[in-house]
Formats: structure tokens, sequence, C-alpha cells
């Protein structure tokens, strides 16, 4: 029997892993972070980003922001799943609305002297990130933007002394009038 006749699928077909983002609305209520996560965790789920904030306080709901991987068929199972829990009002898959904006906040911590030192802030100054805290060796920069964006500012500051970093994760909303 030849390939062309066989019933099983084709071993050498790999379907693409896509990242996307999805905007989780909850109760704001304890517990429903760690199910949320448990949910991930419980199926092998990987979790690039989460971001957690309450968005309507005198309705008690929070926004989740998840940023994830996977095939179509494991997104789709994801988004399935977080809808079948109890403490969730809607899941919106925000890439697949489309043109999502997204941005990240990160504080990157430089230590350095003379030419290292100018050099950091010219960086610093070219990506638009903003001096929080200067002392005679170090420096704390802010930085907001996309997740490419600030992962491209991190690697040029290792140059240049770089000593620490904290990252908010994602934050996305989805463009235009309508609400999510």
């Amino acid at each position: 029997m030849n390939a062309m006749n066989t019933h099983y699928p084709d071993p050498t077909l790999v379907e693409s892993v896509n990242r996307h983002t999805l905007a989780v609305v909850v109760d704001n209520e304890p517990g429903v972070l760690a199910r949320i996560a448990g949910l991930f965790s419980g199926r092998g789920y990987n979790i690039e980003s989460l971001t957690v904030s309450e968005t309507e306080h005198e309705k008690h709901l929070s926004r989740i922001t998840i940023v994830t991987a996977g095939t179509n068929a494991i997104l789709e199972q994801i988004k399935s799943q977080l809808e079948r829990l109890v403490p969730v009002h809607r899941v919106v898959d925000l890439t697949v609305q489309g043109g999502a904006i997204e941005r990240e906040l990160a504080l990157v911590k430089v230590q350095g002297k003379g030419e290292s030192r100018v050099e950091a802030m010219r960086l610093a100054s070219a990506f638009g990130a903003k001096t929080v805290d200067a002392t005679l060796s170090s420096f704390v920069f802010e930085l907001t933007g996309t997740t490419d964006e600030v992962e491209r500012f991190i690697n040029l500051m290792v140059a240049v002394g770089l000593v620490e970093v904290s990252r908010t994760g994602v934050a996305a909303m989805g463009r235009g009038a309508d609400p999510m």
C-alpha cells in the first residue's frame, strides 16, 4: 500500500504554533486566578504573559490578559475550557479579533561608568525610555512598548551593563469604539 492511499495522517505534517492574546473577564474573588492557572498547568499549556486587574469596581469584575501559544486546535481548546469555568464571564481572543494594541512596561537597571554610561543613555533615548532613577554608577530606565521592542532594548542593554529587569506582562485592548 503506498502512502497516497493510507488512512493515517501524514506523519511529517506539522501544525504551526501561534501566539495569541486572550482577554478574560472574571469575577473578582479569591481563587479565580489560581483556577485559571491550574487549567493551564493541568493540561500542559504555557502562559507567556499574565496580567490581572480589577476593571469594573462596582460589578467586582477583573480582566485577565493571557498571552499563550499553541496550534489552532489547542488555542480553541484553551478558550473553550476557560469559558466553562464558573467565574469566567467572557473570553475574547484579541489576536483573532485583529489589530489589538499590546503594550508592556519594563524597568531596566543598568550599571556602568564612562563610555558604557554614555551608551546606555544614548540607547535609552533612542528607544524613548525614561530615566526614573540615576546614581553615579547606575540607571533605572522605564520603557513602554511592544514585547518585541522591550526585548530589543533589554538585549542591547546587556552589552552596556544590564543588572536587573522587571516586566509587567502584556496589557492589550482591541482597536475601535466597540467594547470587548
